[in-house]
């Protein structure tokens, strides 16, 4: 019987954190995602709190330039990876393992809430009440967010793609609905794979990104892939 993708994805997230992590860490090697978010926030000092963590990827790149980040996941395998990552570049996020929905954190103490590739999830995982669901993470997001604090949520915009375009009609609409119901603006970014060459991109990303996509590397013989990401900003009142 084939997977759904919510269980195609649990079972990254629950048992190839490791994995994961090796194939981010090439991510956005010219790195756009920190100054996209530094033109719209002050880090100096700054308190943090990212949703669905993963293995870091948003924790880590703030954490040298922030006071104090707090990093939640649901999956105890992925913050486990993130513990690595963070001993071998001297880093300290706060980890805890939380739902999206309901998180164990004081409201109005963060200065920047973000998430990371994370609720877009949602959108497919809930097909008949994703509005809800999702609806209650943003919920969270904002109520930790202190008055004047910045929220902001990145999805992708495809990954293999030449031009930034969402993936499925499913998140078309569901980035639709961030900007007219929740009033986020968007921001498109390059955030584009490095690799040592096409055959290493194809081994680091075929097992989470498909049979497709690889071929796609192949023909192009891609070293760099090409990945477009959006960056939904708003503020709280």
């Amino acid at each position: 019987m084939r997977m759904s993708k919510r269980e195609f994805y649990h079972n990254i997230y629950s048992g190839k954190a490791s994995l994961y992590q090796s194939m981010i860490a090439a991510e956005d090697y010219e790195n756009h995602l920190l100054t996209a978010i530094q033109s719209f926030v002050n880090l100096t000092g700054a308190r943090v709190v990212d949703f669905g963590s993963g293995t870091g990827r948003i924790p880590l790149l703030l954490a040298p330039f922030t006071r104090h980040v707090v990093a939640l996941d649901l999956y105890r395998a992925m913050l486990l990876e993130s513990r690595l990552v963070q001993t071998r570049q001297k880093l300290d996020p706060l980890l805890v393992q939380a739902d999206n929905r309901a998180v164990p954190l004081d409201p109005n103490t963060a200065d920047l809430v973000t998430a990371g590739w994370s609720i877009g999830h949602m959108r497919g995982w809930y097909p008949d009440d994703w509005r809800a669901q999702i609806s209650r993470v943003l919920d969270e997001m904002f109520r930790v967010a202190r008055p004047g604090a910045t929220v902001i949520i990145f999805e992708t915009l495809s990954t293999g793609a030449l031009l930034p375009v969402p993936p499925t009609p499913q998140l078309a609409e569901y980035y639709h609905w961030l900007e007219t119901t929740w009033g986020f603006s968007c921001n498109i970014l390059s955030t584009d794979y490095q690799f040592k060459s096409a055959e290493d991109a194809v081994h680091q990303m075929e097992f989470f990104f498909g049979a497709q996509l690889a071929s796609d590397i192949r023909s192009h013989q891609w070293s760099i892939v090409p990945e477009w990401t959006g960056m939904w900003v708003k503020m709280k009142a």
